[in-house]
């Protein structure tokens, strides 16, 4: 395990915060909550019926975890209400509100949360990305003055002398399709932000392309470089540029060459994707390729952490999603 994770996981143990597990229908779960709980790093909510949690924790000790059968719970007729109430402008019927809660449980995570009964909710391990976000977007909402909901990596790459001693944040690695110039620098600002509160660095952000001031001319470039401009602009304090391609971002010689007297390129720390198949490949490379330990899909943007998981995952990547959530919320 990484130091940036034993990091992570001592402050989460500094001010204990709850968060929800929904997804009490995979085994995954409950080997991350025996780990979670016998460390010590998080309060779990886990949501299930009897028959669920018993039949997927066999083995496994999850005592000190709250489970919450949302069928005889006694809060659930306020979350209901709750959810009607929210969206009531949409039409959403009493009855809807309660099939949709008591039929999806990341629905009902997000009203224990919005509640004010759990501070974040991990989930993923057996949704999809839109199924995590669907929840969240509908109950939570976005942050004030958030333009947008992101989501990144943060990837710890072993051995390595680049970045922050081999640690990094890829973004957009899990979710903005095609951003435009506008939403990219939102996005570049929102990871910027993420990096300091979570590897405790200054953050140095490259925005990446194929292409290395002005070496190759198409519109792709453009958006990175309007991007690059937008971000100067409303993020004055921000240590930015772009557009650079990752051995420049990362490679202190390649910078001195391809880029001379950036404040960024050869020290980029944050490196911002111009678009998500370039983000998730690049993640997926380097996680495979450098044996990076890859956390996240980490979403910024949510008025409350609530973190989506790779369907891939191990029981340890959600002991790592639920310290770095844990964070996260303290910092709410």
């Amino acid at each position: 395990m990484s130091a940036f994770l034993d990091r992570i996981k001592e402050r989460a143990k500094t001010d204990k915060k709850t968060i929800v597990l929904p997804e009490s229908m995979d085994r995954r779960t409950f080997e991350a909550a025996e780990t979670i709980l016998k460390e010590d790093i998080a309060d779990l909510i886990i949501i299930g019926t009897p028959e669920e949690v018993e039949k997927n924790s066999q083995g496994l000790d999850i005592s000190k975890a709250t489970v919450i059968n949302p069928f005889t719970y006694e809060k659930t007729e306020e979350y209901i209400q709750l959810f009607v109430e929210l969206r009531k402008a949409k039409g959403l019927t009493y009855e809807e509100a309660k099939k949709t809660a008591l039929g999806d449980y990341m629905y009902y995570a997000c009203l224990m949360v919005k509640a004010g009964d759990a501070d974040g909710v991990v989930s993923g391990a057996c949704h999809s990305t839109a199924n995590t976000l669907r929840p969240s977007l509908q109950i939570i909402k976005t942050k004030p003055g958030v333009k947008l909901v992101s989501a990144f990596f943060v990837m710890v790459v072993p051995n390595c002398t680049y970045g922050a001693n081999g640690t990094f944040i890829f973004a957009d690695s899990g979710l903005e399709q095609n951003p435009d110039p506008e939403k990219l620098a939102a996005i570049a600002a929102c990871s910027a932000e993420s990096f300091e509160l979570l590897v405790e660095e200054e953050a140095k952000v490259a925005m990446i392309s194929h292409s290395t001031k002005g070496s190759a001319k198409h519109a792709d470039v453009d958006k990175v470089v309007q991007a690059t401009e937008i971000c100067k602009a409303n993020y004055p304090n921000l240590k930015v540029d772009g557009e650079l391609q990752v051995d420049a971002a990362i490679d202190m010689d390649v910078a001195a060459s391809k880029a001379p007297g950036s404040p960024v390129a050869g020290k980029a720390n944050v490196l911002v994707f111009p678009d998500l198949d370039a983000g998730n490949s690049g993640y997926k490379l380097v996680q495979r390729l450098a044996k990076a330990e890859a956390y996240g899909p980490v979403t910024q943007g949510i008025a409350m952490p609530i973190n989506d998981l790779s369907r891939g995952c191990s029981a340890e990547d959600i002991v790592g999603v639920v310290a770095i959530t844990c964070v996260q919320a303290q910092n709410n």
